[in-house]
């Protein structure tokens, strides 16, 4: 009887990779964040059609040609054992997540941002932004309901950013929107929706379609062939995103016309930001992780693209808006490509050094306290009264006076 070998992912899909002529796939996808790769996937067997002998069930194909076929798919089943064994980094764990919060989320990439994932860097900013203390799990496991990012607390498992959110706010009493109005929480909602079901999908193109190949450089993956598993997975990721933008239907239009869209979208954003410190005022809230999220793959995962050319040219407001978030809640994230634009007086030459971020860590806010004993919560950032020493480092009389000067 005659085997073949395949890899089956957990949300009904199996990739046949020992069928010498091509490689058969079948996906169903979800809505949020797309799944890029066969994480806690298995190797299987099946059996072929019963034949005469490996050789016979080949055909009448000349001799050179079947040892080549078997040679072939001898290589792509080493390939997709090698593929589950890289990816699937750890075994499945008991994780004692009482009154810890477990962010599950894709690997950290090899340039320094932390997730190439726009809905995974929202959530994790918003945890800072709301100072709720976590642990970063990169065990590239999706949710029972097929999404990533995702989180334990208590034993309790939510995926989706949005019912996250909700989540926390019922359970932990945290609310990054609560000085805002009726009209205000209606407009960042608004705005939360242009961005993650609009705006986040032309992004998707420009990053796993377009600007693939700076992509593939800034995936994670170590081991053997890891060049190989890389291509594979980056093909496979631009494959899934162009079908699940033509099933959004965005997808079905032009380059140019999708682009238009994209410039449409930041420059509304553009707009509504204008001169003020965060989306809503001078205080951030939870549009603001969401928008940050989105607009940080332009600003650090798209080089020489029509988004990073437009962020960092006609759209400076967008781009200094990332640098201020950028610096008050990631204070360990530099970027070897900084612009001394957005440096400010008090940034010194050690700011500047690029410093991967951890893969596997605990991150807190450290509590201080004033000479009458209350509470400040004090970041990196921040000096001993908790005052950012980042509020006011890049505004637009700065970049108006760069631009005299030049």
């Amino acid at each position: 009887m005659l085997w073949g070998v395949g890899l089956a992912a957990p949300r009904s899909c199996v990739a046949d990779l020992s069928r010498n002529r091509s490689l058969s796939l079948g996906w169903c996808a979800g809505p949020e964040e797309p799944p890029p790769a066969f994480y806690g996937g298995e190797i299987i067997a099946f059996p072929l059609s019963g034949g005469g002998g490996t050789m016979a069930a080949l055909g009448s194909d000349s001799w050179w040609k079947k040892t080549l076929y078997l040679t072939g798919g001898a290589l792509l089943a080493a390939a997709a054992y090698l593929l589950h064994e890289l990816l699937a980094i750890r075994k499945e764990e008991e994780l004692d997540s009482k009154d810890a919060i477990i962010l599950h989320q894709f690997s950290r990439p090899r340039n320094g941002v932390p997730s190439l994932s726009p809905f995974c860097l929202k959530m994790e900013t918003y945890l800072r932004m709301a100072d709720l203390p976590y642990q970063n799990y990169f065990d590239g496991k999706l949710s029972p309901q097929g999404k990533m990012p995702w989180i334990e607390y208590n034993h309790k498992k939510v995926s989706g950013t949005e019912f996250i959110i909700d989540f926390l706010e019922e359970k932990l009493g945290v609310n990054l929107n609560k000085h805002l109005g009726p009209h205000e929480r209606a407009v960042s909602r608004a705005v939360t929706k242009m961005v993650e079901e609009h705006l986040y999908w032309t992004l998707a193109y420009c990053q796993w379609v377009e600007n693939l190949h700076e992509t593939q450089k800034m995936v994670s993956l170590f081991g053997p062939f890891s060049d190989l598993l890389k291509w594979i997975f980056c093909h496979l990721t631009k494959g899934i995103v162009k079908r699940e933008m033509y099933g959004h239907g965005i997808g079905r239009f032009s380059e140019e016309e999708m682009y238009t869209l994209m410039e449409k979208d930041m420059r509304t954003l553009a707009g509504l930001l204008g001169d003020k410190k965060y989306i809503m005022g001078s205080t951030v809230s939870t549009v603001d992780a969401t928008v940050f999220g989105h607009l940080a793959q332009a600003m650090w995962t798209l080089p020489g693209t029509r988004p990073e050319r437009l962020i960092k040219g006609e759209l400076i407001n967008l781009a200094m808006y990332c640098e201020r978030i950028r610096r008050k809640f990631w204070p360990e994230w530099h970027h070897d490509d900084d612009n001394t634009l957005y440096e400010s007086e008090e940034s010194s030459e050690a700011s500047k050094t690029y410093s991967p971020l951890r893969d596997f860590s605990f991150y807190s806010r450290t509590e201080t306290f004033d000479e009458e004993g209350n509470s400040i919560s004090q970041t990196p950032d921040t000096d001993y009264t908790g005052h950012s020493l980042f509020d006011s480092d890049v505004d637009m009389d700065e970049y108006r006076d760069h631009e005299q000067c030049k």
